[in-house]
């Protein structure tokens, strides 16, 4: 079972949403010892941001007539798109940052529906794949906190990864990941432990679903 995994983060060292997705392509692994594994970094190798543009554009053209900006583009919607339709399980760690979709995801998410494979109109490649999001935000924005509903971020992802490209998704969350680097939240310490503890049971959870699960056919 090939893996396709995607790294949001604009870290590396000390990343927690990268500590996450490694728990569960660890368990991934352990069920799939010999498999491939795709990688794209959108966080620290960034698509470029005018790609999306060019590729609306040179869509609405023959080959003959797109500028070699819009060809180019294009054909990274189509790269893009080929490693996850090529991949038969996703897993995709996503921090939240300033409270929505980092530019960096949103300019991958873009491209891929620009390629008519995941267009409006088009019977979702991906449909019944098995696939995990790790979700991890700095503060505390669950029911009750001072931030309910700030997190913008999460939502769009489940409609996007969930109902449009009908992806058969598991998501683990983890919050106060700044518990330990903002003194601000140094009274939060017990509760950041609490919630790291979980979500590290649920990552590992759900990379034995990931393992298991076979795509539908």
């Amino acid at each position: 079972m090939s893996l396709f995994r995607l790294d949001a983060s604009i870290r590396v060292e000390g990343s927690a949403s990268r500590e996450i997705a490694d728990i569960v392509e660890r368990e991934w692994r352990s069920g799939n010892p010999d498999a491939p594994v795709t990688r794209r970094h959108v966080g620290t190798e960034p698509l470029p941001a005018d790609a999306w543009g060019a590729a609306v554009a040179g869509s609405y053209l023959t080959a003959e007539q797109r500028t070699p900006e819009q060809a180019d583009a294009l054909a990274l919607a189509a790269t893009l798109t080929d490693e996850l339709v090529d991949a038969e399980a996703l897993l995709l760690a996503v921090p939240l940052y300033n409270f929505g979709v980092s530019q960096h995801l949103k300019t991958w998410v873009d491209l891929v529906i620009t390629d008519p494979r995941m267009g409006p109109r088009a019977e979702p490649p991906l449909a019944g794949k098995p696939a995990v999001l790790a979700v991890v935000r700095g503060g505390n924005y669950s029911a009750g906190t001072p931030r309910e509903g700030w997190d913008h971020a999460t939502s769009w992802l489940r409609r996007i990864l969930a109902d449009v490209w009908q992806l058969d998704l598991r998501v683990v969350e983890r919050d106060f990941t700044l518990v330990g680097v903002n003194p601000a939240l140094d009274s939060f310490t017990d509760m950041a432990a609490e919630l790291k503890a979980t979500a590290d049971r649920e990552a590992a959870e759900h990379g034995r679903l990931l393992s298991s699960t076979p795509a539908a056919a």
